[in-house]
Parts: structure tokens; C-alpha cells; sequence
């Protein structure tokens, strides 16, 4: 397994046999530790090695994400981490955007980057990976001071913690933003992650009825005049948009930050099977050719 320079913590629940996210890392050798509950942790330990499942403790069962979520970050911290990661378990592999085409690709090199990325900041609170779906041909490496949610590394000794009962990571953002702290939401590499209230487990159930509603509604009263409550994609949701723009702290660059010399982290393209286009032949050789 492939340590990575901030730990990278899973946490999940009801998905000891369809934990994604575990398996995509597994499948590509990085370490993580995946956060159970304790009434799970048998099923769990069936599917995923004992040695990476941490067991959450009474005062943070049964009560939502936010305690686990809380108990992520104080873990990392009482082990002396500068950072860490919280990923979602609901995701399945990662991709690197090149010249306007997704590459499916090895999560430890998506990770290594963003790390490297954040590192040579002073400022930035917390950072991540965009969403695949989310992303079209022709977007900047990254966004600067917006939303991050799901593949998150967060800094350690930022005042701010999770809170409330729902839209916790846009609270948290807003929170870090409002901080004077940045953001940062990387295109150049990303995660496919299974639409919200798809699969059971996770929080799906808490979404049930006027769950969705409830949710964004929430998130309103907390942020009055930045977060509103609108109707996208067939279901209530909660809406900042434009209202990041009204963030524009810099990013302030660190002295003495030496660059990694491989600066695509060791990639290459590979075919999985014979690639037809003429255009995708095109991009395989010159990405190739400069390794």
C-alpha cells in the first residue's frame, strides 16, 4: 500500500459489502482507514481488512455524520497530521481531464497532486476534487474559493468544525471562506461518485419525504442572503452560486516550495482496448511522448 502524505480516512455506513470508495483505493494499493460504527464493524471487517477499520466510539454513534465527521478530524489531529482526508463512500474511481477528455486513472497520483497543489499555499483551508459529471472539456485547472465536497483535505488547525444536521460540507466551506481562508476545487483531476439518493446506505434514508426539502431549507436560515432554496434536477435543493463570487481572497504562495520533477506523478496512456479515434490517437501519443 501507497501512503500518502495526509491520511485519508473513509467514513461509511450500511455499505459493508458495496463500500466504493474502500474498493476503488484498495484496487489501486493507496492506504486509507475506513470509519465504522460498531454494531457494523463485524460486517464490515468481512470485506475490508481489520487492520484499516476504525471503530467509532459511543458518544459518536448513531447521531449523524457531523460526530463522525468531528471524530475524523480530532483523529487525525491527536496523531499529529497537518491535514487530512474525508472521502465519501459512495465514489469509484478517479479521472485526470486531458485536453478535453476524462482519463480514468490511478487515485494515488490524483491524491499526490492535489497535496502537492495545496502545500505550496499558506492560505488554503481546505481543497478537493470536483465531480465528474461536472466537469466539461474545457474548464481551468482549478476553482478558485467555491464549494468542495466528497474528496476533501481539510487543514487541521482550522477553527471551524462540521455542524448542524445537513448541507454540512457547504456550511463548512462557507464557513472557512468567510474565515478569510480559500478553497480550492481541482478539475485536472476528479471523482466519479454515485448521484445523491442513488443506492442504499450512507444518508439516503435521511433524504426520504421532505427530507430534500428540510436540507435546504437549512442551510437558508444559516447563511440568509447567500444560500437559497430552489427547485434543480426534479428536487429541492439548496442554491449559492453566484454568491461564492463575493470570496476573493488570493492564494499566497509559500518561499522556498520546491516542484516535483514528474509532474504527471509517473502516468502514462494506456489503451485498454483499440481506440478508434483519430483525435484520442492524437492526444495518447503527445501525453506519451513527453514521458
Amino acid at each position: 500500500m501507497r501512503k500518502t502524505r495526509y491520511p485519508v480516512y473513509v467514513l461509511s455506513r450500511g455499505r459493508f459489502d458495496r463500500c466504493k470508495t474502500a474498493q476503488f483505493l484498495e484496487r489501486d494499493e493507496v492506504d486509507y482507514r475506513l470509519v465504522v460504527e460498531d454494531h457494523e464493524y463485524a460486517k464490515y471487517a468481512e470485506n475490508f481488512s481489520k487492520k484499516k477499520i476504525i471503530v467509532l466510539p459511543p458518544e459518536s454513534t448513531g447521531k449523524g455524520a457531523i460526530p463522525v465527521r468531528n471524530f475524523i478530524w480530532q483523529h487525525s489531529i491527536d496523531e499529529g497530521h497537518e491535514r487530512h482526508w474525508e472521502l465519501d463512500d459512495n465514489m469509484h474511481c478517479t479521472y485526470r481531464l486531458y485536453k478535453g477528455k476524462r482519463v480514468p486513472c490511478n487515485s494515488y497520483p490524483a491524491i499526490r497532486s492535489c497535496e502537492d497543489f495545496t502545500d505550496r499555499y499558506e492560505n488554503i483551508g481546505i481543497s478537493g476534487l470536483n465531480y465528474s459529471f461536472a466537469i466539461p472539456w474545457n474548464l481551468p485547472p482549478f476553482y478558485l474559493n467555491v464549494h468542495v465536497y466528497s474528496f476533501m483535505l481539510i487543514k487541521n488547525d482550522l477553527k471551524y468544525r462540521w455542524r448542524g444536521e445537513w448541507n454540512a460540507d457547504t456550511d463548512l466551506c462557507l464557513q472557512v471562506l468567510s474565515g478569510g481562508w480559500c478553497t480550492v476545487l481541482l478539475n485536472a483531476f476528479m471523482t466519479a461518485k454515485n448521484r445523491t439518493m442513488k443506492g442504499k446506505g450512507g444518508n439516503t434514508d435521511r433524504y426520504a419525504g421532505d427530507g430534500r426539502l428540510k436540507m435546504a431549507r437549512s442551510l437558508e436560515r444559516q447563511w440568509p442572503g447567500v444560500a437559497k432554496t430552489r427547485r434543480r434536477y426534479g428536487r429541492p435543493q439548496h442554491y449559492v452560486h453566484r454568491n461564492w463570487r463575493c470570496f476573493d481572497t488570493p492564494l499566497i504562495r509559500k518561499h522556498g516550495i520546491k516542484f516535483p520533477e514528474d509532474t504527471e506523478y509517473g502516468m502514462k496512456i494506456v489503451e485498454r482496448k483499440e481506440i478508434k479515434s483519430d483525435r484520442v490517437k492524437k492526444i495518447r501519443d503527445e501525453f506519451n511522448a513527453k514521458r
